[in-house]
């Protein structure tokens, strides 16, 4: 007698790869329909998103799990913890929920239909000569990297591209998470974007066990986020010995007045945070009464900045080897995904109302929606493992900016 033959397993379900539009129309647990796409990135895509049941809008990260080895994944689940720890800051954009399905997890985002912080400033012109209005929205970020700071994040990859609007510019909230490290001093070199990195980040060939501090890099990047406010310009392209701009600050601080029209105190602020030496460099608390006391931040009025367009009445002394860089957008360097939602504009505020909503039947499917409809075997999991609760120091939000005159 031979033994029964066991009967063979049904094959494992294979995850599938969409394309960016194909998961247009789908429903997520019966709730979310995902609607349109704001942004595409290395490892995702971030969609519009609206709650059948309520007709609030979210913006919906699907962060793709099909082809990503152990190390990509620990990114994707890195970026989501830490995006909700930091996300308990009002200026730091709210993570909503998370659904888990075969081929992707979707991160649910509350939705800034005004943009990000690039487009205010380059197309809208909503900073540049508003001095009031450019010092709240800083004072915003500093509040934000210091709340992640004092939890022991770190970002990594601030830039406009990655702060979000709200309430007519009236409100910043920072975003993308992608690079954000827990990692006091890193050996990542080159990790962000290049006009926002500090020197120490960019070193090509680092000697074997270097490393830098990220919280240094932050601040470094913020310093060149409060030029793009003030000015609509970059102050230079790289922050290394072999950017002629670069060389010129480093001979003497207060060449930034001889190619942007910075006020004396603007100037002293930006010296202190464009420190080369890490171990000098101001820290968040220190810039924000600055920030708080400094009268006027530039000394004459500023135009936005319009592409292929620089007004040369804007030098106050050229230089011929030097030049302003406009304020261009530039992909960030990453291991993992980083991308950001922008490039779309309207007249409403975000809405995160549905916060308190009870979402009990998230984890039921709708059999079928219509013919035309795929729907993806999604299910909620927020809170997720990996979004481990921490205690939040009592002093980490370090109260309201100054109100706009």
């Amino acid at each position: 007698m031979y033994p029964a033959m066991l009967p063979t397993p049904p094959p494992s379900p294979t995850p599938r790869c969409y394309a960016p539009e194909d998961r247009l129309g789908f429903i997520l647990a019966n709730r979310l329909e995902l609607t349109g796409i704001l942004g595409v990135g290395a490892y995702g895509v971030v969609y519009t998103a609206v709650d059948i049941h309520t007709n609030t809008r979210y913006a919906v990260k699907a962060l793709n799990k099909a082809g990503l080895d152990p190390r990509q994944l620990k990114y994707q689940q890195r970026e989501i913890r830490l995006h909700h720890l930091a996300s308990q800051h009002p200026n730091v954009v709210s993570l909503v929920r998370i659904m888990d399905s075969l081929d992707c997890t979707y991160v649910v985002m509350e939705f800034c239909p005004e943009g990000d912080l690039f487009s205010s400033i380059t197309d809208k012109g909503n900073f540049v000569g508003n001095d009031p209005l450019a010092k709240r929205a800083f004072l915003q970020l500093l509040d934000a990297v210091q709340f992640c700071h004092n939890l022991g994040i770190y970002h990594r990859d601030l830039k406009p591209e990655n702060v979000l609007v709200t309430d007519q510019g009236m409100t910043v909230k920072l975003a993308d998470f992608g690079l954000a490290t827990t990692d006091y001093f890193t050996s990542d070199f080159g990790c962000g974007s290049t006009f926002y990195m500090s020197p120490e980040c960019q070193q090509t060939n680092p000697r074997p066990m270097s490393c830098y501090a990220s919280a240094a890099n932050d601040v470094w990047s913020l310093g060149v986020m409060l030029v793009n406010l003030t000015c609509g310009r970059n102050p230079w392209k790289r922050a290394s010995f072999e950017d002629s701009t670069f060389r010129a600050y480093l001979k003497d601080p207060s060449f930034l007045k001889t190619i942007l029209p910075l006020s004396t105190e603007m100037v002293y602020i930006l010296s202190r945070v464009f420190e080369c030496d890490p171990s000098k460099r101001i820290t968040i608390p220190e810039p924000r009464q600055l920030i708080v006391e400094c009268p006027y931040f530039t000394e004459t009025p500023v135009a936005p900045w319009v592409p292929d367009q620089i007004p040369q009445d804007l030098f106050v002394q050229p230089q011929p080897f030097a030049a302003v860089e406009p304020l261009h957008a530039q992909p960030s360097g990453s291991s993992s995904d980083s991308s950001h939602y922008s490039d779309f504009s309207e007249s409403a505020v975000s809405d995160t109302s549905a916060l308190t909503e009870d979402y009990s039947d998230y984890n039921c499917m709708s059999p079928v929606i219509s013919e035309q409809v795929q729907v993806p075997d999604c299910k909620v999991v927020f809170p997720h493992s990996i979004c481990v609760d921490h205690s939040i120091p009592t002093d980490t939000f370090t109260g309201h900016p100054i109100s706009v005159c």
